[in-house]
Formats: structure tokens, sequence, C-alpha cells
């Protein structure tokens, strides 16, 4: 089995979780403190993958993504901290965070087995897929079952931010084909 068809695997076992996540809250779907704690566990995973990337592959172009991945992570995970705490509000651990979590450890222990090249592919084709996964969930399940505006108009933000990962991601994976 590819990496690739792993990951999108573990991104359909979550996905599924999503599709469940409504039972958690209301029938309207999850609370904005779920969202926010799936969000926020989603940009950790995504830093500890390019973490993974730093420590690992002397590609530039990898590392260079690496280093925005931290920064624009960092910084999206940073306002969604201070919006809740604006809001008296703390973000609420649910089963699909954990899923997401648990997918994540799996594909990190697979990609960090890799080295040079192969590595670099690995990273590169993940975090295509994983900002795919991740802009389709904002975009069609977060940003629509937010309540709040402003952390709605956040996602709305940070999704524009993860869209241009996305293309970066895409370009990376055809120049290390």
């Amino acid at each position: 089995m590819s990496l690739k068809s792993t990951f999108l695997g573990a991104a359909f076992a979550a996905v599924s979780a999503l599709a469940v996540q409504p039972a958690l809250a209301d029938d309207d779907g999850p609370t904005d403190t779920q969202i926010a704690h799936i969000a926020y566990t989603a940009g950790n995973i995504d830093m500890r993958y390019a973490h993974l990337a730093l420590a690992k592959s002397d590609n530039p172009q990898v590392r260079e993504f690496a280093e925005l991945m931290l920064r624009d992570h960092e910084a999206v995970n940073g306002k969604a901290l201070a919006l809740l705490k604006k809001l008296g509000a703390a973000p609420e651990d649910n089963p699909t965070s954990q899923q997401l979590n648990a997918n994540a450890a799996v594909k990190r222990n697979e990609i960090s087995a890799l080295s040079g090249g192969a590595f670099d592919r690995a990273y590169a084709d993940n975090e295509l897929a994983y900002h795919q996964f991740v802009n389709e969930t904002v975009e069609n399940a977060f940003i629509p079952a937010a309540d709040n505006k402003e952390f709605k108009a956040l996602l709305g933000v940070a999704l524009q931010v993860f869209q241009a990962h996305e293309g970066h991601a895409e370009m990376m994976v055809e120049s290390l084909k």
C-alpha cells in the first residue's frame, strides 16, 4: 500500500468521524468549541509534520514549505486561542480530534522511516492530501456549522491561508516527481 493511499484512508476515517460529529452537539452539527478543538488539533498536527521535515530533509524547497507551515499555523492557532479567550470559551476535546491525532501518529511514523528523496516526496504528498482534506472540511463542515460570527470569520481567513498552502504543496509535489 502506498503512503498516499494510507494517508487518504486515514483522512477518510477522519471525515467519517466528522460525519458523525453532530451527535456530540445537537442535530445541527458540532459546537463552536468542538470545531475550535478540531481545527487547533489539525494545525498542531501540521506543525508536527513540519518539525519532522525540518529534522529530516535537506531539500531547500521542503524546508521552506515546512517553515511556512510552522509560521502560518502558529499564527492561526494563536488567533483562535485569543478569540476563545476573548469569548471566555475553551476548545472542547472530542472523538474527531482524538481520531485525527491517532491517524497523524501513524502517518508520522510511516514518513519518519523514510529518508532523502523518498522522505521529501512522502512529506509533499502528505501535505497536499492533508491540506485538501482540511480545506474541504473547513469550507463545507466547519464554516457552515459555526455559530459565532467572529469565529466563522476567523475560519474564513484561515481557509484562505490553507488554500494557499494547498497550492504551494501541489507545486512542491510536482517538482519532486
